[in-house]
């Protein structure tokens, strides 16, 4: 089994810390695969893809590797840019899907299939609070924000995947000290040093935040696993839940609240599990970003799914 870590020549916040990964020791060539993407090998169990698309544009990476070479892919990293209208530096880490987009309907902007959510890789939440450690012994705090972002965008992967991207600028993409805190993210948290790897899952019935509602950045969420020990799966902002209101809801049952929230939910929830074998997953409701009315279809559909829904203390 092996880690894909995946980065494009046309994106400096992926090139760069491609490169700084890279300089590291212990590096190999490795071999080629069809349309022009180029390998690395570290040791037994990483692998570093490099090509000259747009990062969501590669679709199935995980599977053209495995037929190409032979060898399984068990996770799949992929490095990239971060915008944002803030124009605030950041370093942030997520999961990927388009679980709310309709699939002959909608076009996905930033590549993915509508419907679709890849399994979370389960490295998020101890990758987001090592990345918080790097980035403060390194002096990128509080220039840089250090967060989470919600599910959104490709490619279309079918192994845990994670996206560690660099924000928001082209000022910040291609800088060096951010560039090369990712690429010690990657070291430390792949086990390529003396330390062991960060993030290993072994499914021993602990819990696993499965985030509704709230903004692109996730803040009530993040409150939760910023904290030691807390592991996290998909993250639907209220973006990736569209609701359309029945005209009365007295007397409504979730049946009559329509959009693709409901698709949404349940995709990511078995995306989420599949992810985290022998987990216990707990949605944690954003409740302030939502209605009164949506409040209650959301919670009725989980308890339908026989989810249960957790408060902060409960994660812990």
């Amino acid at each position: 089994m092996v880690v894909l870590v995946v980065a494009t020549t046309s994106d400096a916040a992926s090139a760069t810390p491609a490169a700084a990964f890279l300089a590291m020791p212990g590096w190999t060539p490795g071999p080629s695969i069809p349309d022009g993407v180029e390998s690395f090998a570290n040791g037994a169990g990483v692998r570093l893809l490099r090509h000259a698309r747009g990062i969501v544009e590669e679709d199935d990476l995980d599977l053209r590797w495995e037929a190409a070479t032979g060898e399984r892919v068990s996770e799949v990293v992929l490095l990239s840019r971060h915008t944002a209208v803030s124009n605030r530096p950041a370093l942030t880490v997520h999961p990927i899907g388009v679980p709310h987009l309709r699939d002959g309907v909608d076009v996905p902007p930033q590549g993915g299939r509508p419907g679709w959510a890849a399994p979370p890789n389960p490295r998020i939440g101890p990758w987001l609070r090592l990345l918080r450690r790097i980035a403060a012994d390194r002096g990128l705090v509080p220039e840089f924000e250090i967060t989470l972002e919600g599910t959104h965008h490709g490619p279309v992967t079918n192994t845990p995947t994670l996206f560690v991207e660099i924000g928001s600028t082209e000022e910040y993409w291609g800088r060096q000290d951010a560039a090369d805190a990712v690429a010690l993210l990657l070291w430390k948290g792949l086990g390529l040093g003396e330390e062991e790897s960060v993030g290993n899952w072994h499914g021993n019935g602990e819990k696993v935040l499965l985030g509704i509602g709230g903004g692109h950045y996730a803040p009530r969420h993040m409150d939760i696993v910023t904290k030691d020990g807390v592991w996290v799966g998909h993250l639907l902002s209220g973006y990736s839940l569209p609701m359309e209101e029945p005209k009365q809801m007295n007397g409504k049952s979730v049946a009559d609240v329509g959009g693709m929230w409901k698709h949404s939910i349940k995709v990511s929830y078995e995306a989420t599990k599949a992810a985290f074998p022998g987990g216990e997953i707990i949605a944690h409701i954003d409740q302030k970003s939502f209605k009164g009315w949506q409040k209650n279809a959301i919670t009725s559909y989980l308890q339908e799914l026989n989810i249960r829904v957790g408060k902060p203390n409960d994660f812990f």
